[in-house]
């Protein structure tokens, strides 16, 4: 029986490629010691790949940045602004794509689907010139082979490519992207044709836009693409690989007649219902990669469980035609459980990283081969014995289950938890504490995270530091950072967050049910890497976890500090949750939670509280049949945290780094005083909505600023971008404030940017005032 892996975590074990990148763009290090530190990534990966036996090694999967913008690279679709001449694309052009630079602005980021990792979104027109501009994927074959590896190139899918695009600045927005198929194809073709010259004989198209809701236009464009590309597949075995849910059915019928594929990937983990379509009918003579291992979580597989659906699977395929593989690339999941030498035992039997998922693909492909010898058999049953035992330990203990916890999370069912008063009345009675200009402006949480800041939390959870001289270093950074603010005349000041290194980590540390890892990283995008916490019980708030900090930044101003929250539906979606119960009862338990700290910090004279809901478009599920449900527990939980505040607590969230457009009304629905968004990366289209006629009555601040690029916004450039703010949203309810939060940045781009910002406010509001 054949193994397959659809991809793997690309950073290294300890973060290799993170530190690589960031040598590299500050000029400490050149781009062949970046080179370097990449190919010793690949080189580690593939082998260990050989070594657990898998059959069908991926390559090409390892990106800089990531997988989108290296098929732009490979396109050659370099938007003109870059000023890109031809040739084979190097550094200079690709990051400056992904992160701008001193002159252009970066391309658009977004959520790629319903996870935490960003991609670099394409922009397409009637004038894109598509040429063959980065031979990576074939370079990364050669490597390989070089090594004694036969891998499987990944390209993401040329229908895929186009669907995630977007028509370029300029181009009308009914411009059809698939139009440009044709163009597109023709470089594909030249990238088959040289895979086919060096000796590949697999090639895999990622192709996952097939899991959504697709029109008869969009699917015909997969039977146009492959059959288009059947001449120059000849030769090759095709895999057409789709994740993170069901494939609908009608895509599945469609996909499935295409003559020139070999084999289909399907996510068996998130697509429960795809089972029942493959015993519907399944291609004679095809391969099915069946995704059960789960590329997106952490908890062990339950291989008892897997194995059965394996041999249902193998009664309809055939033995020789089915290939174990994971659910989706395992570059969302943490890399190496070996690495985690403090995590407690028992949880850490519950757990599986991208190393162990590659094993337990093995075992499965193992344990459904026929004529194993003796030695092979004990090792794989000894797996299972393990894998029971896990699964058991899990059911059975006591600190998963917290009975008063589970009391308090039904009672909120039958309430809709909604404030009692209107916002506009809210906003009048803010406002009179408040006393803001017009055009009030803020940030959105962190301010930069300073090597010597990093060091100082270090050092104290290592114990190198007292608990004293902690608080003192962390007291002092804070100083810093709201004379700062007080400096540059900002009106709502923050604490700049220096005692967080990651926004749910944080809040996880200091709830129950969470497990905390040394090493799990996870890439988010470019050289950003996060550690999600592991949900694995019912959680709850033994005490306050922010009080004392707002508190004391509050007391070092006579200007409005906002408390910083990490909201519960942003703390789900960024966490490896239980896959025990329903994510909705979890999010309802950390809802009570948070609502505890909202209410201390109210009681503790905080005026305004910020409770962030970054993730909640992420999480919203690809098929539109599962939506609706999604937002209902979502935004009632975002209620939850702060139903029962006063009307003069102003209550802010924000959200980043994707398309808010479509849940607009359900954003309005979360009922907060005042909403910060991004706006200026993804070319303000975020303000359709309001040119198209939605109304929205509470505060509301689109960000000014990319604050993801080393790039400083001059004060014009964001008197242009307040103004067409002002061109649909109304003054008295528009706020001034950066894309997101400043923790990437250095304070040399920070204090700038920031002066421009206001001075741009000041600016405007003057003109506003003369107008009246």
């Amino acid at each position: 029986m054949a193994s397959h892996i659809v991809g793997y975590p690309r950073i290294g074990p300890k973060r290799e490629l993170k530190f690589a990148l960031e040598s590299f763009w500050d000029g400490k290090s050149s781009a062949k010691d970046l080179q370097k530190v990449a190919a010793d990534l690949r080189s580690s990966i593939w082998k260990q790949m050989a070594d657990a036996e898998i059959k069908y090694i991926p390559s090409n999967t390892f990106s800089y940045y990531d997988q989108v913008l290296d098929t732009t690279a490979m396109l050659g679709a370099v938007p003109m602004r870059y000023g890109w001449t031809g040739g084979e694309i190097g550094f200079d052009t690709y990051f400056s794509m992904a992160r701008g630079n001193v002159s252009v602005p970066a391309m658009e980021m977004t959520k790629w689907f319903d996870t935490n990792y960003h991609f670099i979104v394409p922009e397409l027109g009637p004038d894109t010139k598509f040429t063959y501009s980065s031979h990576k994927a074939v370079s990364e074959y050669k490597e390989a082979k070089a090594l004694g590896i036969d891998t499987v190139p990944v390209l993401i899918g040329p229908v895929s490519y186009l669907l995630l695009s977007k028509p370029a600045k300029g181009v009308e927005k009914s411009f059809s992207l698939l139009s440009l198929l044709g163009k597109v194809l023709a470089v594909y073709k030249e990238v088959i044709a040289e895979l086919k010259a060096t000796g590949a004989s697999w090639i895999q198209f990622d192709e996952p836009t097939l899991v959504l809701d697709l029109d008869s236009h969009q699917l015909q464009a997969f039977t146009e693409a492959y059959t288009e590309l059947q001449s120059s597949l000849v030769g090759l075995n095709v895999l057409i690989e789709s994740y993170f849910a069901d494939v609908p059915a009608e895509t599945y019928k469609t996909i499935t007649s295409l003559n020139c594929i070999s084999g289909f990937g399907f996510d068996f983990v998130r697509g429960t219902k795809t089972l029942d379509l493959i015993k519907s009918g399944f291609p004679s003579g095809k391969y099915l990669f069946a995704g059960v291992v789960d590329g997106r979580n952490v908890w062990a597989n339950d291989l008892d469980s897997s194995l059965s659906a394996l041999k249902e699977l193998e009664a309809i395929v055939g033995k020789d035609l089915l290939v174990v593989s994971t659910s989706c690339s395992l570059m969302h999941t943490a890399v190496d459980l070996i690495n985690e030498t403090k995590l407690d035992s028992e949880i850490k039997s519950w757990l599986a990283f991208a190393a162990q998922k590659v094993v337990e693909v093995n075992v499965l492909a193992k344990s459904l081969a026929r004529g194993l010898d003796e030695g092979d058999m004990l090792i794989t049953n000894g797996f299972f014995v393990n894998s029971n035992a896990a699964q058991d330990s899990r059911k059975s203990s006591p600190r998963v289950t917290n009975e008063e916890v589970q009391k308090a999370a039904a009672a909120l069912k039958g309430s809709d938890h909604r404030r009692a008063t209107a916002v506009s009345a809210r906003l009048d009675a803010q406002q009179k504490k408040l006393n803001l200009p017009i055009l009030p402006t803020t940030t959105t949480g962190s301010f930069p995270q300073t090597l010597d800041l990093r060091r100082v939390r270090r050092e104290y959870k290592a114990n190198k530091i007292s608990e004293d001289d902690y608080v003192d270093a962390i007291k002092e950074e804070i100083n810093k950072v709201v004379k700062l603010q007080e400096e540059l005349d900002i009106d709502v000041l923050v604490h700049g967050e220096p005692e967080r290194n990651d926004m749910v980590e944080y809040f996880g540390e200091q709830l129950s049910g969470f497990a905390f890892t040394g090493n799990g990283w996870v890439q988010s995008y470019g050289s950003r890497c996060v550690k999600p916490p592991i949900i694995y019980g019912d959680v709850s708030r033994p005490k306050a976890m922010t009080v004392f900090w707002s508190s004391m930044a509050q007391s070092m101003t006579s200007r409005p500090m906002k408390a910083m929250l990490t909201g519960p539906v942003t703390i789900l979606n960024w966490s490896f949750v239980r896959n025990d119960q329903p994510r909705s009862e979890t999010c309802y338990q950390i809802a009570l939670a948070i609502r505890k700290e909202v209410e201390n910090l109210e009681a503790a004279g905080i005026q305004i509280i910020q409770i962030d809901e970054a993730a909640l478009r992420e999480g919203l599920p690809l098929r539109k049949s599962e939506q609706a449900y999604y937002l209902d527990w979502a935004v009632r939980s975002f209620r939850i945290t702060n139903c029962r505040v006063k009307d003069a607590t102003q209550i802010h969230t924000h959200m980043c780094y994707s398309n808010f457009n479509d849940i607009i009304h359900s954003i309005i629905d979360m009922d907060a005083d005042v909403i910060t968004l991004e706006n200026s990366r993804s070319d303000e289209k975020l303000l359709s909505v309001f040119r198209e006629g939605v109304k929205y009555r509470a505060g509301i601040g689109p960000g000014v600023y990319d604050i993801h690029s080393p790039r400083i916004p001059s004060t014009e450039e964001i008197v242009d971008r307040i103004n067409k703010m002002l061109a649909v949203l109304k003054a008295d309810i528009l706020w001034v404030n950066p894309d997101c939060g400043l923790k990437t940045r250095k304070y040399a781009e920070v204090k700038p940017a920031l002066a421009n910002m206001v001075s741009a406010a000041k600016l405007l509001r003057k003109e506003l005032a003369s107008t009246k």
